[in-house]
C-alpha cells in the first residue's frame, strides 16, 4: 500500500504533509504535489494533515490513474521537504471538480 494525492491538490498545494513526512516523498509539481510510492512507507501521517482532502491510500476504489500520475511525476519533479505558503486563491478552488482536465501542469515546482 501507499498514499496518492488527488485531483483536489491541484492549485490547492497545501504543504502540510511536506512537513510531516518522515521519509521526504514528495515532489512538487507547479501546481501540486504527488508522492512518490516506492518511497511511501505508508505510515499515513500526511493523510490527517492535507487541508483539502488530497491524500488518500491506494487501497481506496478507482485510484489506479492518480497512482499512476503520481509515480510518472515522482521521477520527473523536483523533491521537497519544506513547507511553503499555499496559493492566494487554494481555499477558493479546494472542492472544485474537474481540476485535472483545467488545471493540471506537468511542469516542475520549485522543488526546495
Amino acid at each position: 500500500m501507499t498514499y496518492v494525492v488527488t485531483d483536489n491538490c491541484i492549485r490547492c498545494k497545501y504543504m502540510d504533509c511536506v512537513e510531516v513526512c518522515p521519509v521526504d516523498c514528495f515532489y512538487e509539481g507547479d501546481n501540486m504535489l504527488v508522492i512518490h510510492p516506492d518511497e511511501c512507507i505508508d505510515c499515513g501521517v500526511c493523510e490527517p494533515e492535507c487541508p483539502a482532502e488530497a491524500i488518500k491510500p491506494d487501497t481506496e476504489p478507482h485510484l489506479d490513474a492518480w497512482l499512476k500520475l503520481n509515480a510518472d511525476y515522482a521521477v520527473k519533479w523536483p523533491n521537497i521537504t519544506v513547507k511553503r505558503d499555499a496559493p492566494a486563491d487554494a481555499k477558493d478552488l479546494d472542492g472544485e471538480e474537474g481540476k485535472l482536465e483545467k488545471y493540471f501542469s506537468p511542469e516542475p515546482g520549485q522543488g526546495d
